[in-house]
């Protein structure tokens, strides 16, 4: 009887996921302050920031690259993801299913699934760096695929168990937790690169900080084995690390709860403090511990236990909310299911990832991945949400005719990707071309299709 009782209620945690939300549900400011802080002050961070030291970028470099990418990557949520969520009031993927079919839903909503696990996996890494400190088990190598102990899977699966609870509770639950502990984190995040500056030479006036940065943070020359990165490189990287979420809409999920689409301009409360200053701050850390890349040990050097446990903590803040938007992709796919269940079956294979140390020991590669597979099909949805109308281009055809699969959405897809595999550039550069080729491939095809009613 108290199973059923419990499962009752975790049947009434409903998130309108096939629904839009209703306006006595909608957050004040001060909830996506909290949210976009705690997943951008955040576990990546320690990884993120310390590998732009082990590629050799320069002082200068770095900081006119964050400068950009991180104002495009705010533009990006507030002039494209923010309109759209406020308007519908749907996640990116109920509303993709009228404008692409279920069919095609499925299948995107499956990959879309998948990579946030991925992403939650590694942040669940990144905080059992910090845990298995205080229990004597070793990070993993840069080099290692597997996990190198038991030890480390055991850590893993407690941390995973508990952030997928916390994921299981919802947007409210997730913006309050965000909320609580995100300050406290960036906090560390400073006090850490504060206390390790005398480490490097520094000098208490900070009369030589510049030349320290220069020369022994990022001094412009890579670790052995490492590829050297430029100020596009960063600034690339900055503006599309996130592409999945405000390119490619899936933060639909949580600005569907905003009150005005300007809303997405809070995503700078993310940005600066985070994909800015933490990287910066994570930098000076790897640095003093010689480049080597272990999140839990950067932090305790720095800042002791307090460095540790926000080690910890900022994996959470990443991982909850990448899993709550992994829960709602499959809502989408399971619509029996209820949506406790959907996170929970997504938190058990993020937690199997978790075990596995390259999923954060590739990282750079790894988002950069993961946007350019999902932000072409948020250019779908921009080109049928905005250009369709002052096109003339009847909107929403395939729900009108019921048809299980947009063929043109489908195939622009997928030859979008084929494209940015042959793309002669760096993996960085490519998620802002094949965005434009899909925003203007499904475009041009459904204008081209739709007198004629195919597509």
């Amino acid at each position: 009887m108290e199973l059923k009782q419990l499962m009752s209620r975790m049947d009434a945690l409903y998130e309108f996921d096939r629904e839009p939300v209703t306006e006595d549900r909608l957050q004040r400011p001060s909830r996506f302050m909290g949210l976009f802080a705690g997943e951008h002050v955040a576990g990546t961070e320690f990884v993120i920031g310390g590998f732009f030291v082990l590629h050799g970028v320069s002082a200068s470099d770095l900081i006119w690259g964050l400068l950009a990418g991180n104002l495009l990557a705010v533009l990006s949520w507030a002039f494209i993801c923010g309109p759209i969520a406020t308007q519908t009031r749907l996640t990116m993927f109920w509303y993709l299913r009228r404008i692409v079919g279920p069919g095609l839903t499925i299948v995107f909503n499956v990959v879309n699934a998948l990579l946030f696990c991925v992403i939650a996996g590694a942040m669940i890494a990144v905080a059992a760096t910090a845990i298995g400190l205080g229990f004597g088990v070793p990070s993993p190598a840069l080099s290692d695929l597997y996990p190198n102990s038991v030890g480390w899977v055991v850590i893993t699966v407690l941390i995973g168990a508990l952030m997928t609870v916390i994921a299981i509770l919802g947007f409210e639950k997730l913006s309050l937790f965000s909320e609580v502990c995100s300050p406290w984190v960036f906090v560390v995040f400073l006090a850490g690169a504060v206390a390790m500056l005398p480490q490097l030479g520094v000098r208490p006036d900070l009369s030589n900080l510049w030349e320290i940065a220069q020369t022994r943070i990022w001094a412009g020359v890579p670790t052995e084995g490492q590829e050297k990165f430029g100020f596009w490189h960063i600034a690339c990287f900055a503006w599309f690390c996130n592409a999945a979420v405000h390119l490619g809409l899936a933060d639909m999920a949580v600005l569907r709860y905003a009150k005005s689409w300007q809303y997405g301009f809070i995503s700078a409360f993310g940005m600066f403090p985070g994909h800015m200053l933490a990287w910066m701050c994570s930098g000076v850390m790897v640095a003093a511990v010689g480049r080597q890349m272990d999140p839990g040990l950067m932090a305790y050097e720095a800042a002791g236990l307090a460095g540790a446990l926000a080690v910890l903590v900022a994996g959470w803040t990443t991982a909850n909310p990448t899993l709550y938007r992994s829960g709602l992709a499959l809502q989408a796919v399971t619509p029996n299911w209820p949506r406790w269940k959907v996170t929970l079956a997504a938190g058990a294979v993020t937690t199997v990832l978790s075990c596995f140390p390259v999923i954060f020991l590739r990282l750079l590669d790894y988002v950069a991945i993961y946007g350019l597979i999902l932000a072409p099909m948020g250019a779908v949805v921009v080109a049928e949400h905005y250009f369709f109308p002052k096109l003339g281009i009847e909107q929403y055809q395939t729900e009108k005719k019921g048809q299980a699969l947009n063929r043109t959405a489908a195939a622009v897809w997928a030859l979008t990707l084929v494209a940015s595999y042959f793309m002669p550039f760096h993996l960085f550069y490519r998620v802002l071309p094949a965005y434009l080729i899909a925003l203007a491939g499904y475009t041009v095809a459904r204008k081209v299709t739709s007198p004629n009613g195919n597509g």
